[in-house]
C-alpha cells in the first residue's frame, strides 16, 4: 500500500555521503513512500534549490529537509542559521541526521528549530525508523501555501 501524500511532499536529502543517501532512498521505497526525492550534496546547493535560483534544480513545495549536520563547505548548523534568517524559508521542516550523540550538537540543532534529531549510527534500524516516522509525517501534516519572496 502506498503512503505518499496526495500533496506530494518533496523530501530533500542534504548529505554528501552516497551510502547514506542510498540507504534513506532505499528505505523510503521499501516502505512504499513514493514522494518525490531531491538530493543536495551540501548546504549551499540546498539553499539554492529551496530558493529556486536559476542555476539550481528547484524543489517543489511542500517539502521537508533531511539534513546531515556534518558536511563540508557549510555545516548543518550554518545551513540552519541561514535558513532560519530567510523569511521565505524560516518555516521549513528540517530533521537533523547526525553520527553525533553529543548533547551540544543536539542543543545547537534544536536551537534552530529542527523537527527532530536522528542518529545515523545504526543505518539499517535507524533509517527504517526514520522512514516509518516520515511516512506518517507526510500523510498527516498539512502545509500552508508556500511563503512568497519579497521583491528585491
Amino acid at each position: 500500500m502506498k503512503q505518499s501524500n496526495p500533496e506530494a511532499v518533496t523530501i530533500l536529502i542534504v548529505d554528501n555521503d552516497e551510502v547514506d543517501i542510498r540507504a534513506v532512498t532505499r528505505a523510503l521505497r521499501k516502505c512504499h513512500i513514493d514522494n518525490p526525492i531531491a538530493v543536495a550534496g551540501n548546504g549551499a546547493e540546498a539553499l539554492a534549490m529551496l530558493r529556486g535560483e536559476p542555476t539550481a534544480r528547484p524543489v517543489a513545495w511542500p517539502y521537508i529537509v533531511l539534513l546531515d549536520l556534518n558536511k563540508p563547505r557549510m555545516s548543518g548548523i550554518e545551513f540552519l542559521k541561514v535558513l532560519r534568517d530567510d523569511p521565505a524559508l524560516t518555516g521549513t521542516e528540517v530533521f537533523a541526521l547526525s553520527t553525533s550523540d553529543d548533547d551540544r550538537d543536539k542543543v545547537a540543532a534544536y536551537r534552530h528549530q529542527v523537527a527532530g534529531y536522528i542518529l545515523k549510527t545504526n543505518a539499517g534500524t535507524d533509517f527504517v525508523d526514520l522512514v516509518t516516522m516520515l511516512g506518517k509525517f507526510v500523510v498527516t501534516v498539512r502545509f500552508p501555501e508556500r511563503p512568497q519572496r519579497k521583491a528585491a
